[in-house]
């Protein structure tokens, strides 16, 4: 977001908690604020809150409102159960008496960042990004087989042209998967695995025709765009976080998933109940996302 008018950035280090909460309480010395949304529950944000001073202190609702979040806010939003995390920010506005919604990002992106995604697809083919995993984090089992995404992506190829973009982070699970992809393709793959920024990313994601990624990060830099995004899920509920525009385009294998490993159907769970099953995400098949890719890129 570096670059946003009209937005100052104060940061939180999680690396080093203690020092940057003493940062930021010297930061805001002295400062009041008439409104603090407090729109993230953890005990991080809770303790981060503090340093801020602010007359109205506006939170979850009681039930959202993990973490003792209760305890540090003094108003609370409307409660309303099963909804879009994005549904849920919206509350914070709706408390306010702003009801409207704009639903757009105007992330800045430089003219050298968009130079350096169209130098990545010179050709004439369809632009498909894959961004095959999510953050490397505890019992976190969103990854799909990387055999799978070869597959798609021999599909891709074959039958559009389509010039493919890998991205990702510089860990080396994902450096894994890019070298594995690249490797398998028929065809030249741009291989962009540690290798690019987020605003890079973000100008490669805009340009494209579509994006493949399980629940993470470039799913939802894929909305703030507007580019269709086939939303890998089996271990989370996208109704809860899928990426916001593209529902439609969802393989979503959460419902089994949830069957399987505890007994009953996702409406007996609390909302939102993440599946710890390493194999969850073989209830995806390469038939399923290929279908998807079919509704968009055979129109």
């Amino acid at each position: 977001m570096k670059g946003v008018d009209g937005v100052e950035f104060i940061t939180f280090d999680k690396a080093r908690p203690r020092a940057s909460l003493v940062d930021i309480r010297r930061q805001l010395r002295g400062r009041h604020f008439p409104v603090l949304l407090h729109m993230h529950a953890s005990m991080r944000a809770n303790l981060a809150s503090r340093m801020v001073s602010a007359g109205r202190r506006i939170g979850f609702d009681r039930r959202r409102a993990r973490d003792y979040q209760w305890l540090f806010t003094n108003e609370r939003i409307a409660a309303r159960p099963e909804q879009h995390v994005m549904d849920g920010l919206f509350g914070f506005l709706e408390h306010l008496g702003i009801n409207q919604r704009e639903l757009r990002w105007d992330i800045p992106v430089s003219v050298a960042d968009r130079e350096f995604a169209a130098a990545q697809t010179p050709g004439s083919g369809p632009v498909v990004v894959i961004s095959p995993c999510s953050s490397q984090r505890f019992r976190n089992y969103r990854n799909w087989r990387v055999e799978h995404y070869a597959e798609v992506l021999a599909h891709l190829q074959r039958v559009y042209g389509a010039q493919v973009v890998l991205t990702g982070a510089g860990t080396a699970t994902e450096a894994a998967y890019g070298a594995a992809l690249a490797g398998s393709a028929s065809l030249p793959v741009a291989n962009l695995v540690g290798r690019s920024s987020l605003k890079q990313l973000l100008a490669i994601i805009d340009r494209a025709d579509l994006v493949i990624c399980p629940d993470s990060g470039p799913a939802h830099m894929a909305t703030a765009v507007r580019t269709p995004v086939i939303g890998l899920y089996a271990t989370s509920n996208r109704w809860r976080t899928g990426p916001y525009f593209s529902q439609d385009l969802v393989v979503d294998r959460y419902p089994e998933a949830v069957q399987r490993e505890f007994g009953v159907p996702p409406a007996q769970l609390r909302w939102g109940q993440r599946v710890r099953d390493p194999a969850a995400m073989d209830l995806i098949s390469p038939a399923d996302v290929i279908a998807r890719a079919d509704s968009v890129l055979g129109k």
